[in-house]
């Protein structure tokens, strides 16, 4: 098979060949699932999946929780393909996720691993339990099915707050104080040396979902309660006061940086999907000094866990220019306005080529002639 190789260069010391294969792919976008983010998923694989369709590739939209009746789906679709279509059939079944799962064991719907097999690779636009935490491509490496982003083990570890806290500190990736409490486990502040203001954390989610900040003594008790509800671990974390910035890191280069500034509140569910809840600035207004430390703190964060081909590294600043690293997220949002694609559109890369250089890194993993 032939390939050929195109350079992108930009500002912001970021330089990455691409090799990509001359004939169009048939390209799975996996979406939707189970999780709390099930809606930020379509909306992200729909958009991936037009992105992927302009480049000329076979992609088709499909639920990892519902699958399709059609195991030749590949053979039928063509030029009039309805992506937006396909997505509002998916929405469509999000009421019946809850029921079904009261009578279903099996995560994957109808046909999921077969229609994968016959793909040269599936687009993860999965967020949440289920699709960010290495289960689904724990499975997909079972079944022979090449997928993009990270592998099963740096996206458990990425999923979980309290166990990517550990490796930061164990590699040396600045973030902030905390604990690491278990069901059943003390949760008195106190006992471990920590005091309000505090951000209390289910260890396992996304999108800020089980994210509570306390300020005052008499709210920590609710917040412990609310986060044991979604998760048996939860993480208690010093609060920081000052700017957030958001670094995508690409084949372990860094990409410029985003300033977050919510209009009102901090950065929750509602201010990252809300229209015009939040201000993004991409570059950041920073100088040199302060983007080469973010960008340099994000690359390490992403090579702790194990990252590859591309994550999102959030990073608070201190009044004090300290900085501390609060997650990396291994399957960051995948929409046009999406943090990663702002990133990439300031050195160049429009987004359908973003989607189209993510695929082809990723196959880099399986194709190494």
């Amino acid at each position: 098979m032939a390939y050929n190789t195109v350079k992108f260069s930009a500002k912001y010391s970021y330089e990455q060949n691409i090799i990509y294969k001359e004939k169009a792919m048939k390209i799975v976008v996996l979406c939707g699932g189970i999780s709390t983010e099930r809606e930020v998923s379509i909306h992200s694989g729909s958009m991936v999946c037009e992105a992927l369709r302009t480049k000329g590739h076979n992609a088709i939209l499909m639920d990892a929780f519902f699958g399709n009746a059609k195991k030749d789906i590949f053979d039928e679709t063509s030029d009039t393909y309805d992506v937006q279509k396909e997505k509002a059939r998916i929405q469509s079944l999000s009421k019946t996720v809850d029921e079904i799962r009261k009578h279903r064991k099996e995560f994957f719907g109808e046909n999921v691993i077969e229609i994968c097999q016959k793909a040269d690779i599936v687009f993860m636009a999965l967020h949440g339990k289920y699709g960010e935490d290495g289960l689904c491509q724990a499975a997909f490496d079972l079944n022979g099915i090449k997928y993009t982003g990270s592998g099963y083990l740096a996206s458990a570890i990425g999923m979980d707050k309290g166990i990517t806290k550990q490796i930061f500190m164990a590699q040396g990736v600045p973030t902030a104080k905390s604990i690491w409490i278990k069901r059943g486990e003390s949760t008195k502040l106190s006992d471990y040396g920590m005091k309000i203001p505090v951000v209390v954390k289910a260890c396992n989610g996304g999108s800020s979902v089980g994210v509570v900040i306390v300020r005052k003594e008499a709210e920590y008790e609710s917040a412990i309660d609310a986060c044991f509800q979604l998760d048996d671990c939860i993480l208690v974390e010093e609060y920081i006061k000052g700017r957030e910035f958001s670094i995508g890191v690409i084949d372990k280069k860094a990409l410029p940086v985003v300033e977050i500034i919510p209009k009102c509140g901090w950065y929750d569910y509602k201010n990252k999907y809300a229209p015009g809840a939040t201000e993004e600035i991409c570059p950041a207004n920073i100088d040199e000094e302060l983007t080469k430390k973010l960008q340099d703190a994000a690359e390490k964060a992403y090579n702790a866990i194990g990252c590859e081909p591309y994550a999102r590294a959030d990073i608070m600043v201190d009044e004090d220019g300290n900085l501390y690293c609060l997650e990396v997220n291994t399957l960051p949002g995948m929409t046009a306005t999406s943090l990663i694609p702002q990133e990439a559109q300031a050195v160049g890369m429009d987004f359908s080529t973003l989607c189209e250089h993510l695929v082809q890194l990723s196959l880099k993993k399986y194709h190494q002639e």
